[in-house]
């Protein structure tokens, strides 16, 4: 384990959307959990000091500095075009901002000045009409770090600590093309993967849980052949291979099985099958974690929510639980 402190990067995320305070209020809860991690707000200055800093530090953070010898708990890392002083900036600059930030706290992470990233949410809509070629921020870190192995697994619990992590086979896809898209690699590295992550969080287990793709799992080739012809012989060859991988399985009694303690992990085939159940069950406290990445990223499950900025109302639950997992797994793998 490290002596040397754990030291993450903070995107705030899209400028207009609930992103940047959330942030800085989740901030203000996780530095009372251990004194040690130092956390490095990526974003404008100005729009932090409006939104009132982080309690406890203050409205204007001590800059950045890579070369600090003993740097403040919480820095401000500023970077691209400034925001306007006042007023909300328009959608381009906002996307402009979002992406630039983001981009430097990858940067960050592969040159090693950060050993783990959260991010805020981003309005994907802007960033593509300002000219960004965007699918989202999972797959932009995928690209500029080079990973071809990787994954995205939500996490979170209910009420009573009970856990779901669902780790997705395809992401931001329309339905209609998911079964064209998926194939046993996408498949076998959903699985490994969440096997991996399950290790990673110190579960005493990996037992993966797979989805089938059709109602039924395919009700014996009756609802569709995918399970049948491929996705259950790859199931069995990687049980033979030592996973603790079982499917695949009817989604509808799955989720249930696997909230029940049952499974450690659930691949999902698709975006919705997965993070339907996830959100029903934990909603305001769900994590993203993207798997495979050579860097920690985790984000809050959640998206922008304009017409819920400055009211008081969104909960900072989702964005303390993506500071959290994301020190916990960073203060595992070490600095690489």
């Amino acid at each position: 384990m490290n002596t040397v402190p754990i030291t993450l990067a903070v995107t705030l995320g899209d400028p207009t959307g609930i992103g940047p305070e959330l942030a800085l209020r989740a901030l203000s809860t996780v530095l009372a959990d251990e004194p040690d991690t130092r956390y490095v707000v990526v974003g404008d200055p100005g729009l932090v000091s409006r939104l009132g800093g982080v309690a406890g530090i203050g409205t204007e953070l001590p800059a950045f500095r890579l070369d600090s010898t003993a740097p403040a708990r919480v820095t401000l890392a500023s970077t691209g075009t400034p925001l306007p002083p006042c007023g909300p900036p328009s959608p381009t600059d906002a996307a402009n901002a979002a992406v630039a930030w983001l981009r430097f706290a990858a940067e960050g992470c592969l040159r090693g000045a950060f050993d783990g990233l959260v991010t805020g949410p981003v309005n994907k809509q802007s960033i593509l009409e300002a000219g960004h070629r965007f699918v989202g921020q999972t797959e932009f870190l995928a690209e500029i770090s080079g990973a071809a192995r990787h994954a995205m697994m939500l996490l979170g619990h209910d009420d009573r600590g009970r856990w779901l992590r669902v780790a997705l086979a395809t992401t931001h896809l329309p339905l209609r093309d998911v079964a064209d898209a998926l194939d046993a690699t996408k498949v076998r590295r959903a699985v490994e993967l969440a096997s991996e992550a399950c290790a990673l969080l110190g579960l005493p287990r990996r037992r993966v849980g797979v989805c089938g793709l059709n109602p039924h799992a395919g009700e014996g080739g009756h609802l569709g052949r995918e399970e049948a012809d491929w996705i259950g012989p790859l199931v069995a060859h990687m049980r033979e291979d030592g996973i603790d991988v079982h499917g695949p399985l009817a989604a509808d009694t799955l989720f249930h099985q696997a909230l029940h303690g049952a499974f450690d992990a659930v691949v999902a085939m698709y975006h919705d099958q997965g993070l339907g159940p996830l959100k029903l069950v934990a909603f305001d406290n769900g994590v993203n974690w993207t798997l495979g990445l050579p860097f920690v990223r985790t984000s809050p499950d959640h998206g922008t929510a304009i017409d819920l900025v400055g009211t008081g109302r969104a909960s900072a639950s989702s964005m303390v639980a993506a500071l959290r997992l994301a020190r916990t797994v960073a203060t595992k793998v070490g600095r690489r």
